[in-house]
């Protein structure tokens, strides 16, 4: 049940738009799954009105799909989907790398340090919730460093559409050892001012995971986060 006595000065309909996102990014609701009003008001303690206004917005975002006669269920994660998002990513986060190697400041290099040095550890530690957490910390910190407001607003809706398939592709870690010291060639791009190091070191980053998911996805997602009982879709 939602905590309202620490959030009663905004909107119900808002609070419970952002928990029920925030379930489907983190895979708290897998994909798949049904969205029953009743079944989502009486846990969080609310009425069916605000969370059925959630799952309509949720659909215009694409994390909700509707369908006639069958209800509403958190949309699925196909392998296009995936890609799809990598190939955007690419290309924004190789600019906000560049950028970020013109125009980080000192203290924004001190903390893109911190970040590549908390998700080493939490790699090593084998920590899955701390690995998500400094991956997404490190990302975000690189895009606001490159200073440019629209690309910030660009890739935050794209990286939240990835924090989806981190808890997907994280499920087996290890595949993903040797990211710490990519991280780490991207950080001292930036660091020591080199805009095109540093544009390409993110580029590859993102284009190494992307070609991952083409050759090897299929097998390792395919069926690691089933439908709740909702009949499975041909992987696009």
């Amino acid at each position: 049940m939602l905590n309202f006595d620490l959030q009663n000065h905004r909107p119900l309909r808002e609070i419970v738009y952002e928990e029920l996102k925030r379930q489907i990014l983190i895979g708290e609701i897998a994909p798949g799954t049904r969205m029953m009003e009743v079944e989502l008001a009486d846990d969080m303690g609310v009425s069916r009105t605000p969370v059925r206004e959630a799952i309509r917005k949720l659909e215009k975002e694409g994390l909700v799909s509707i369908e006639p006669r069958r209800g509403a269920y958190a949309s699925d994660i196909s392998i296009k989907d995936m890609v799809d998002v990598l190939e955007v990513r690419q290309d924004l986060e190789g600019m906000a790398a560049g950028l970020a190697a013109i125009k980080a400041t000192e203290e924004e290099k001190e903390e893109l340090r911190k970040a590549t040095e908390e998700y080493r550890h939490a790699v090593e530690s084998g920590d899955i919730e701390e690995i998500i957490k400094w991956d997404e910390a490190f990302h975000k910190r690189i895009v606001n460093c490159s200073g440019n407001k629209t690309l910030v607003q660009l890739v935050s809706q794209v990286q939240e559409l990835a924090l989806r398939f981190r808890y997907i592709y994280y499920d087996d870690f290890s595949r993903f050892e040797g990211q710490p010291m990519e991280h780490k060639e991207i950080v001292d791009a930036i660091i020591s001012g080199n805009a095109e190091k540093a544009r390409i070191e993110a580029d590859q980053h993102i284009s190494r995971l992307k070609e991952f998911v083409i050759t090897e996805g299929e097998s390792v997602f395919h069926g690691n986060h089933g439908n709740n009982g909702k009949d499975q879709k041909n992987p696009q």
